[in-house]
């Protein structure tokens, strides 16, 4: 019988929460304790209606429990030093996104999983979603160049705002969010990104004098292919098209369409965010009238996993790297040109200036 895999579970929040809820409902492991220095670890350990130890000190609790694996769920400007102490502590780290606030951090962060021979898995939740595959997978029919709109921008408030604004101190959205986003364009043109542009505006005073939280960013592959992502976070964002999901090509396009993901009130939605519904094809072909030879196709998603959903099969993917010895140097290494991607739109808003990317293959 397999011993259960002993996780330390860091942040308590939206997503340490329910990363929490898919260890809590897995046999092969054995949560050890929950991480916060706040007051949502004791609501955690509620929701789970179990009594896992609670520490307010992250090195302490590595150093009293000794885990097999970690799960760190905190704010960015963390993620750097608290994987590096996993790692060197041993454990096997499932880190969310971003990997770091820096571009060195990250890297510091890769070679710290490689020195300790552990394995590293990077919150990418859309990697992990049928139907964000099946999206990818149609717009890469559609030929070269590609054109790739795609944006989200959330109307928080409440305890959402107070998320958003807690991330901003270390963070601009078109960062923690676009990392995703970038992600996807590249699996979909297989191509070298060349140089960014973005533009941003500070529309709160609630936030630091440089950060902003609006953004728009454009990425130019060396296909040809193009692509921008634009993110707001705050009270006085729009919800007037914020769920824009488009990808078009010489051969036609291919849209996520999401009536209930895209209605008014759900921008700020956690659960929303990673909604597909269905997929719109369009096929260019025409005849000798200009007319087109065939209609859209409209694919309905039956395996649409909601964002609980999700993360259970993020942890599933994470026990497997571990048990099978995954080799998951790419994946990291994706993750790692994403966040350079990401970091030189942060750049460009700050500097006004276009960025060559020289470092992201």
């Amino acid at each position: 019988m397999k011993s259960k895999l002993r996780v330390l579970v860091v942040g308590c929040g939206n997503m340490g929460a329910s990363h929490a809820h898919a260890y809590h409902h897995m046999g092969d492991f054995e949560i050890v304790g929950l991480v916060s220095k706040g007051q949502s670890k004791e609501a955690l350990n509620a929701s789970l209606g179990a009594e896992y130890p609670l520490f307010g000190d992250y090195y302490w609790a590595l150093s009293e429990t000794r885990p097999d694996a970690v799960c760190i769920s905190t704010y960015p400007d963390t993620h750097e030093p608290f994987a590096i102490a996993a790692f060197e502590a041993g454990a096997h780290v499932f880190l969310e996104k971003p990997m770091a606030d820096t571009i060195p951090g990250a890297q510091r962060v890769m070679e710290a999983a490689i020195k300790a021979d552990r394995k590293l898995v990077i919150g990418y939740i859309l990697r992990y979603h049928p139907s964000w595959i099946q999206f990818i997978a149609q717009a890469r029919n559609m030929g070269s160049p590609l054109v790739m709109r795609m944006n989200l921008n959330q109307q928080s408030q409440g305890y959402m705002w107070d998320v958003h604004r807690n991330l901003m101190k270390t963070i601009s959205p078109i960062v923690d969010c676009g990392v995703h986003y970038i992600d996807v364009m590249c699996q979909m043109t297989d191509a070298k990104p060349l140089q960014v542009s973005a533009i941003g505006a500070r529309l709160t005073e609630d936030i630091a004098p440089d950060n902003y939280n609006y953004g728009q960013l454009q990425i130019r592959f060396d296909d040809g292919s193009v692509g921008w992502y634009e993110a707001g976070w705050g009270p006085m964002i729009s919800e007037t098209a914020f769920f824009v999901k488009d990808v078009f090509g010489p051969k036609g396009s291919v849209s996520i369409v999401a009536k209930e993901a895209s209605a008014t009130g759900k921008s700020h939605s956690i659960d929303a965010h990673t909604k597909t519904e269905s997929l719109r094809v369009h096929h260019a072909a025409i005849d000798s009238e200009n007319k087109f030879l065939r209609q859209d196709e409209y694919i309905d998603l039956q395996d649409e996993p909601d964002h609980q959903e999700l993360c259970n099969r993020e942890q599933q993917y994470f026990l497997r790297a571990i048990q099978e010895n995954l080799d998951l140097s790419k994946e990291m290494q994706d993750a790692f040109n994403s966040l350079s991607i990401a970091m030189a739109c942060d750049e460009s808003v700050k500097t006004g200036q276009i960025v060559q990317l020289t470092e992201a293959e």
